[in-house]
């Protein structure tokens, strides 16, 4: 296990904050010329952004507050894009979420989301140390952000940044050797960590053994496996139970027990937002030493609401024992605020649960540095 060190950067250095007035002033201005937008509220608008915005001297302090101590906090589940390949339909359903007020170009604010600069800075406000970044090919769904834009993503904060690499499978019957190879190939490279796959987005079937050299790699190479679990709210997604149940993993489970899986949003429905799969990964997770658990959107503001179904997670799987295998991650960025909103609901629920100081630390760090082998420096809380 090799300890990552990192320097502090400043997250609102005056650069920043020019190029984001830059950003907003130019939008209104084409706005304005189009006949869309009184000149006046792009001198409103400026103004109001400069005055939102952190100008202190420093970033805020690294690491979340737990009655006074502040714990570290590494967020497993974080997407940089390429928004060139991202199907037609979920760009407007990325774009809907950033209800920005007078005719704001949505689309260019979702496309810039996903650059790896801006997934630096959303962890930096929530006071998040380091960050897995996923890969994924699913051209029909969410798009595709290829293993070399990962590794591309990685080098702006290599000491932070985490990947985890994918591969297609739409071709398999003719591709498959070529795309594990890739696989294998790429998991050889620094700051790949582990491997992401998504059967509901990707259109393949937990249970379908013609993927199971999937599973080989990742025993044999030591590398994680990050599953997406439950439905999906994304256009063209399988929503069928062989796709999103992870009852059908189970084989899977006991055949690599060397393999260590991670079923990501706990089987959450988020078509119904409903807890339909957390008794199952609860069990599997007390049956098999090589589950461990991610309950990531599930529990943000408009997949759950009230926030109960957050609270019932983190409270049933501390109840059932298995805190040891929590890994946090949010999936973010999604829209600004999002990261530090979901690490905020998270602690708030855990606290509301009982959750220990030891605990906490576990599921926020802990844990995710036992499974990938990665040391957390002592400037991950301060």
């Amino acid at each position: 296990m090799v300890a990552r060190h990192d320097h502090r950067r400043n997250t609102r250095d005056p650069l920043d904050i020019t190029r984001f007035l830059e950003s907003i002033v130019a939008v209104f201005l084409r706005r304005s010329r189009a006949g869309r937008t009184p000149l006046v509220l792009i001198s409103v608008l400026g103004l109001f952004a400069l005055a939102s915005l952190d100008t202190g001297c420093g970033a805020p302090p690294r690491g979340v507050d737990w009655n006074g101590k502040r714990l570290p906090v590494i967020d497993l589940h974080l997407h940089p894009g390429d928004w060139d390949h991202v199907p037609e339909d979920t760009r407007k359903f990325l774009a809907s979420r950033f209800p920005f007020p007078l005719g704001l170009d949505a689309e260019a604010a979702a496309k810039g989301s996903l650059e790896p600069e801006n997934v630096l800075l959303e962890i930096d406000d929530a006071g998040i140390w380091g960050a897995g970044l996923f890969a994924i090919y699913a051209p029909r769904t969410v798009g595709i952000a290829s293993n070399e834009l990962v590794a591309e993503a990685l080098t702006v904060a290599p000491e932070r940044f985490f990947g985890l690499a994918s591969l297609r499978v739409d071709r398999w019957s003719t591709d498959r050797d070529a795309e594990l190879a890739q696989l294998e190939s790429t998991l050889s490279r620094p700051g790949f960590v582990g491997i992401k796959l998504a059967h509901a987005h990707q259109h393949f079937r937990m249970d379908d053994a013609a993927y199971y050299p999937i599973y080989e790699i990742s025993a044999r190479m030591g590398k994680p496996l990050y599953l997406h679990t439950g439905t999906s709210p994304f256009p063209g997604t399988s929503q069928d139970a062989p796709y999103t149940d992870p009852t059908y993993l189970e084989p899977a489970i006991q055949q690599f027990s060397g393999a260590k899986f991670i079923l990501g949003h706990l089987g959450y429905d988020f078509k119904e937002q409903r807890n339909v799969g957390l008794e199952t990964c609860i069990r599997l997770a007390k049956a098999y030493p090589n589950v461990f658990l991610e309950p990531s959107a599930l529990g943000s503001a408009g997949s759950d609401p009230t926030g109960a179904n957050l609270k019932e997670a983190m409270r049933r799987m501390r109840e059932e024992g298995v805190v040891d295998r929590i890994i946090y991650g949010s999936d973010g960025p999604q829209s600004p605020g999002f990261v530090k909103g979901y690490l905020d609901r998270t602690v708030a629920a855990m606290q509301e649960a009982g959750y220990t100081e030891q605990e906490a630390t576990d599921v926020l760090a802990g844990n995710f540095s036992r499974v990938f082998g990665v040391a957390i420096p002592a400037e991950a809380a301060e």
